[in-house]
């Protein structure tokens, strides 16, 4: 792979294709076997990030690595080689969110700031470092559209002043917008370069995976309310948390059978709250939680899990799966009851691993077998393992919250698809997303979370891309009328 000055590159590839090897090959966090880089005619080894920081190379992560309880500028100096007063640090903070339209107030808590707020002191603490290229995995994930296209201008004033830029996303439309070069990985190896503007979002897609892709799609016709709803919510409130988080305030919906209904909203709104209280980690101070008209709002887990209330929360390793149980072992965590895999106490490892062998077949999790720990899959696998370990339950309703954040288009459309056709047998889907594409594309009626209280209802007909944007990056009334 070559990389121009001043070009904005994009690296595509599957889960698991190599890309965060890569790109941590020239961060200094991995070490190669064999082969060699070459930055700016030199030979190029670091062994750790300071090395490559000090060469000129930056990274922004997926996920953001910063702390709530410290300002902006605290922040940013921890990730500095240079010891400047904060006087001076907060000065060139405001210069450089000036000067690519990102601004930030160097004395807030991180804690207090949206999630795009947060990417830009990311972003600005590796300007401060003048890098040469500037690498950045999935950094739309969390933004609304308005807040994105905040970024690709900075980004495309950063590429004309002779930075480069490696982009890694999942978001091949923003991929066509934005980069002037593509390079494809598949099984570790380059497949393919191209100019993303000449090819369409599916075909990139394809180049990725090797084989076609189907959108999804529902059966039958479009859903519109009948009789009785399935899965009720009414006034649930509950306290924020942590001392950054949201409380809620008085939520409701109704959800009937055979639809799936989308909640968006930025990260940092109530979406921890809500599934935390949805699924039973935390109880409600007020309000109900009613399936098929029985009340589970004071059930723990386990118990709403019998009655047919899953879930699949957004952090993969750690929460949805235990990183160091191998995948028969996590098989057994969330379906002991609804398939009997013990009995007097006793677990039936043979049914179980059965089990664990039907979710790695139906839903195409790529393992060399599942006796593998969850946490050596890729993110794309083992979210499809977790999505899959769930439905094949036959859930009455289950609630997912990010199902394909950071999941390579394939597998994101395979999870959409499988959800799709679980409310096609007649459960409820509820899907708690901040990619309004994934919302438009399963919902059938979408509301958005704003400061810890929804909006009401919208039928996704009639609604698009920038409508949803800004009622997710709207004040809390604002939300509310929507």
């Amino acid at each position: 792979m070559e990389l121009e000055e001043g070009e904005i590159c994009a690296l595509l590839g599957e889960n698991g294709s190599g890309k965060s090897t890569l790109v941590k090959m020239m961060y200094g966090l991995v070490k190669p076997d064999d082969g060699k880089m070459i930055f700016r005619s030199k030979d190029y080894t670091p062994t750790n990030p300071n090395e490559a920081r000090s060469a000129g190379i930056a990274m922004v992560f997926q996920h953001f690595s910063l702390f709530d309880a410290l300002t902006v500028a605290e922040n940013i100096a921890l990730g500095m080689s240079d010891h400047l007063s904060f006087s001076t640090l907060s000065k060139n903070i405001e210069e450089k969110g000036k000067a690519y339209g990102l601004a930030l107030n160097p004395d807030n808590l991180v804690g207090s700031l949206s999630a795009g707020e947060r990417q830009r002191v990311e972003i600005i603490r590796c300007l401060l470092q003048n890098p040469k290229i500037l690498i950045m995995d999935e950094p739309t994930s969390v933004l609304t559209p308005q807040e994105a296209d905040i970024l690709f201008e900075a980004l495309k004033n950063l590429a004309e002043e002779g930075t480069t830029i490696l982009y890694i996303s999942h978001k091949l439309e923003e991929i066509k917008e934005l980069c002037t070069k593509a390079t494809i990985l598949r099984a570790g190896k380059v497949v393919a370069t191209c100019n993303p503007e000449e090819k369409s979002a599916r075909q990139l897609a394809e180049m990725m995976v090797g084989t076609s892709i189907g959108a999804p799609k529902r059966t039958g016709e479009v859903r519109s309310h009948e009789g009785t709803p399935l899965f009720q919510v009414k006034d649930i409130e509950k306290d924020a948390s942590s001392s950054f988080g949201t409380g809620l305030q008085k939520i409701s919906f109704e959800v009937w059978q055979g639809e799936v209904f989308g909640i968006g909203g930025i990260a940092g709104n109530g979406q921890d709250e809500l599934m935390e209280v949805l699924s039973g980690e935390a109880l409600p101070k007020k309000g109900s939680i009613l399936l098929d008209g029985k009340d589970l709002a004071r059930l723990n887990p386990n118990e709403r899990r019998k009655r047919g209330l899953l879930f699949a929360p957004e952090q993969r390793v750690g929460h949805a799966a235990a990183g160091e149980m191998n995948l028969i072992e996590n098989s057994y965590l969330t379906a002991a009851d609804r398939k009997a895999l013990s009995k007097y106490g006793i677990i039936n490892w043979s049914k179980t691993t059965s089990f664990s062998k039907e979710i790695i077949c139906h839903f195409d999790v790529r393992t060399p077998g599942s006796e593998n720990l969850a946490q050596s899959l890729s993110g794309g696998n083992l979210q499809k393992f977790v999505i899959g370990r769930e439905i094949l339950q036959n859930p009455e309703v289950l609630i997912v919250n990010q199902p394909t954040w950071g999941v390579d288009a394939a597998a994101a459309a395979s999870i959409r698809q499988k959800l799709m056709d679980l409310a096609d047998q007649g459960a409820v889907v509820v899907v708690i997303s901040q990619d309004i594409d994934e919302l438009l594309e399963v919902s059938d009626y979408i509301s958005v979370l704003s400061g810890g209280r929804l909006s009401r209802e919208r039928h996704v007909k009639g609604l698009s891309r920038e409508d949803i944007g800004l009622m997710m990056g709207a004040s809390q009334e604002l939300a509310l009328e929507a």
